[in-house]
């Protein structure tokens, strides 16, 4: 086995002057950066007190899941023959939240949308998915069941 070290700086931003001084003095926001990335403004869930309109940590794990498939998916493709000229996800995630407030995924399901080139062949096309799973870090390293709903079109 091969260790790989992956490095990322989280900062919170919602310091309104008093810290955490009380429950509702200070915003759920935060930065991400990564070595040589854009920095991305993150908040919590808007049921927590976040801002609806940044990403939330459940969010990010579902689109680094999705786009740990997608890359898979392209690869595997390429070496399969299967020319594959567009691909969008609008994965669903589904979790569960406890009286006390904990929460967790349950399952979570990629429904890409992927464009093939005319004449493919779509059953070698949707078998790569079954692939995926045996390489993606992310689906491998999540504790709940990943399923795919894909549909094809060809172009």
């Amino acid at each position: 086995m091969t260790q790989h070290d992956f490095t990322a700086r989280i900062a919170w931003t919602g310091d309104r002057g008093a810290g955490t001084s009380t429950y509702r003095g200070y915003d759920r926001t935060w930065d991400i950066a990564t070595p040589g990335g854009a920095v991305v403004a993150c908040s919590n869930d808007p049921r927590l007190g976040g801002d609806p309109a940044l990403p939330n940590p459940e969010d990010l794990l579902l689109a680094s899941l999705a786009g740990c498939h997608m890359l898979w998916y392209l690869h595997l493709a390429s070496v399969a023959g299967v020319v594959v000229t567009g691909y969008a996800d609008d994965p669903l995630g589904m979790g569960e939240s406890a009286p006390d407030g904990t929460g967790c995924f349950v399952k979570a399901v990629l429904r890409p949308r992927i464009e093939v080139a005319a004449g493919s062949d779509l059953t070698v096309a949707d078998a790569i998915h079954a692939q995926i799973h045996a390489h993606c870090f992310i689906a491998r390293s999540v504790n709940f069941p990943v399923e795919v709903a894909a549909t094809y079109v060809e172009v």
